[in-house]
């Protein structure tokens, strides 16, 4: 808004010093100009605009009361068309540059039509067509509240039409339940992958500096008995029954289930921290139960249990870690329990690579169970136990990160930690009866070294069964392992299709990669063993190559047992898991026992690989129906099956033209290292290529949407 004309103050140009302008006397020659005339002197609407009359000539005007302005005192109008002069002052910044008030919201005015929208009711023409043919709305009374005292009592009030809220907004479309998914088991299958390469080189280490025979035998039975013992007792049931449990009480408490945490965290500490004790003392007695042939020769007897004895307290630390990792996978953190077992992996191989330093490799020291020195032992105790030390007290600081504050909790009754262990009896049955299968293997297994050979025994087994279960552990339990909560989820809320759905898609998105990887072990499972072991010998590196192959194809119903089985988890069912694993340890075992008596000798151990994966094809038939019927009869079974018999197909001709290009390379440049790289780099190729192209032509969706997500990580 401009400050307000008030004229020149005696500066008018042609004015007096009052500012009066001087009479307009037009040229005596000039014609009379229309132009020039007043523009309201032909107006036909003067007489009727009271604002338009001049109140002089005005017939009611009272001139008593009110006298007219002297003569030469009224302002004449100024010339018609002429700019008027510049003010003499500027204008004040003070006035114009004021902020203008805001907008009213709506339209100020209802104008039928026009151009502007701020103060037309319709705005173009289209517009004014489209509402057209729409009922008429009476207008609101914008006024109506302020006669509401004036209505005549017992009438009520016209009801003013409340003004409609405005629509809620669409809910904003929650990312990609498998976007989720793949992002979080990405982060741990890494993770994985690199605690399993840095396995490889431990076992690799381990094959070098003590050999596939009975003293390499000797160590795997020390090594993996804690590891039994502690999954016999509570490692099962911290695994699959307190997920669910932990995720409860995050749901429910009103601390996020940090009390109960550190109450589980604080019982399985002094459950296992006796156990450790306990098992310290009858060390014999469990070297003779997983392995007589070995007890039974006083050298090794002695070694196993000193070894042993440095190895049990790793009992209490697996258990710690155990339960900090599933603490933090409950609060969306997988990271941590995947990436903390390189730690463990690095102290072994730094401890493998001192006693390799100090006493040479296995060939160049032909070191045995009767020559190894009690230093050297001390080492491998000490190194080992230390590398589980380190990767317990490496999750401390991501519970940190997450808020969580570690303390101990003694106040155990009452706090749902018994109905956990009621569940968790079924879990220890579950182990038993896997565990009883695994040490008819092992017993088998450990003598077939003195009665088959060198390169055939529990050793080589153990290793070729670590490269098979490298897939298993980087895709489908780190898959299960980001599925399982949203799984108790889904199951605590008894949404079967939701389980379902889980189910499907985990079964179907391993299998992409499970299956060609499969059909790659029993292809190139030769050069893979002999690249990696290759330092024990040809002979004993092609025994586990063998090994390898056998194992191979009871990858894919390995797999899909491990998935089927976190439903029952979910649910909470832990009865029909054991009873599941019963029919695979007693098939298993009876398998092996078989292979043992009727198998050519080179073979025996090989046919127990074999029987492995034929226990759990007969065992996730047995599943697949019990959960099918859990679930009312539909677990999307056809698309299931028709996925891996597609992947099969596509993996079968791969597996062919890749085993026959390995083997000729392996025959013509030899099995060392460069003849192993050489026929497992060209192999894989050729079997990733072929499997890759035939996929493609097969249309399957699953294979399409990995190359996609991968595609788009990369950016192209």
């Amino acid at each position: 808004m401009n400050a307000p004309y008030d004229g020149d103050r005696g500066q008018r140009a042609g004015g007096d010093a009052a500012g009066h302008a001087p009479p307009q006397q037009p040229a005596p020659d000039a014609p009379d100009d229309p132009y020039l005339r007043s523009a309201y002197d032909h107006d036909p609407y003067r007489s009727q605009d009271l604002s338009a009359q001049d109140p002089v000539t005005e017939a009611l005007y009272d001139r008593a009361a009110h006298p007219p302005p002297p003569p030469g005192t009224y302002p004449d109008t100024p010339p018609l068309y002429q700019q008027p002069a510049a003010p003499q002052h500027a204008p004040d910044p003070r006035v114009w540059a004021q902020t203008p008030p805001p907008e009213p919201d709506g339209p100020s005015r209802h104008l039928p039509y026009g151009d502007d929208a701020r103060t037309v009711q319709f705005t173009g023409v289209d517009d004014l067509v489209t509402r057209a043919s729409q009922e008429e709305q009476p207008e609101k009374d914008a006024f109506a509240h302020l006669y509401r005292d004036q209505q005549t009592p017992g009438i009520p009030a016209p009801a003013t039409p409340e003004p409609q809220a405005a629509a809620p907004a669409a809910p904003k479309k929650p990312a990609g339940r498998a976007a989720g998914l793949m992002k979080s088991s990405a982060v741990m299958a890494m993770g994985t992958m690199v605690s399993r390469l840095t396995g490889f080189i431990r076992s690799a280490l381990i094959i070098a500096a003590l050999g596939a025979g009975l003293l390499g035998d000797t160590f795997q039975v020390a090594y993996q008995l804690p590891t039994m013992i502690y999954i016999l007792t509570v490692g099962g049931g911290l695994n699959s029954v307190f997920v669910p449990q932990l995720v409860r009480a995050m749901k429910d408490d009103a601390d996020g289930g940090e009390a109960y945490a550190n109450r589980l965290l604080t019982l399985v500490t002094v459950a296992l921290g006796a156990l450790t004790a306990l098992a310290m003392v009858f060390a014999p007695l469990l070297v003779r139960f997983l392995s007589v042939p070995i007890s039974s020769n006083p050298e090794s007897n002695d070694v196993a249990v000193t070894l042993l004895r440095y190895f049990l307290p790793t009992i209490f630390f697996m258990g710690v870690h155990v339960v900090m990792g599933q603490i933090l996978n409950t609060r969306g953190k997988f990271g941590a329990m995947m990436w903390t077992p390189v730690l463990n992996n690095i102290v072994i191989i730094a401890t493998l690579g001192m006693f390799i330093w100090v006493y040479g490799t296995s060939a160049s020291s032909g070191m045995t169970v009767s020559t190894i020195p009690p230093e050297g032992e001390r080492l491998l105790g000490v190194g080992v136990l230390l590398g589980l030390v380190v990767q317990a007290l490496a999750m401390i600081p991501y519970l940190r990160e997450t808020g969580f504050k570690l303390r101990p909790r003694f106040d155990w009754k009452g706090q749902g930690l018994g109905k956990a262990a009621k569940l968790a009896k079924w879990t220890i049955l579950f182990v038993l009866a896997n565990q009883v299968g695994a040490v008819v293997v092992i017993q088998l297994a450990t003598a077939a070294v003195g009665k088959h050979g060198e390169g055939i025994g529990f050793a080589a087994y153990a290793n070729a069964q670590l490269i098979w279960g490298l897939p298993q552990a980087i895709i489908t339990v780190s898959l299960m392992a980001a599925l399982l909560p949203r799984l108790s989820r889904s199951a605590n809320e008894n949404d079967a299709g939701a389980v379902r759905d889980d189910i499907s898609q985990g079964l179907r998105t391993t299998a992409v990669a499970i299956v060609p990887i499969a059909f790659a072990f029993l292809s190139l499972g030769v050069p893979i063993c002999t690249l990696i072991f290759g330092s024990s010998g040809v002979t004993a590196a092609t025994n586990m190559g063998y090994m390898l192959m056998a194992f191979g194809l009871g990858l894919i119903p390995y797999s899909v047992q491990y998935v089927v089985l976190r439903a029952f988890y979910a649910y909470e069912d832990t009865r029909t898991p054991f009873y599941n694993t019963v029919i695979v340890a007693a098939v298993n075992a009876g398998a092996s026992a078989l292979c043992y008596l009727l198998l050519p000798d080179r073979w025996a151990v090989t046919g127990m690989a074999a029987a492995y994966g034929l226990a759990y094809a007969i065992g996730v038939g047995i599943a697949w129906q019990r959960l099918r019927k859990r679930l009312g009869g539909d677990l999307d079974g056809a698309n299931v099956l028709r996925t891996y018999a597609r992947l099969a197909i596509a993996s079968i001709p791969a597996a062919m033209l890749a085993g026959g290009v390995g083997y000729a390379l392996s025959q013509a440049l030899g099995q060392g290292v460069f003849g192993s790289i050489a026929a497992l780099v060209v192999g894989g190729a050729v079997l990733l290529g072929v499997f890759f192209v035939a996929a493609k032509k097969m249309r399957i969706a699953e294979l399409n949407a990995l190359v996609g997500m991968v595609r788009g990580r990369l950016g192209r």
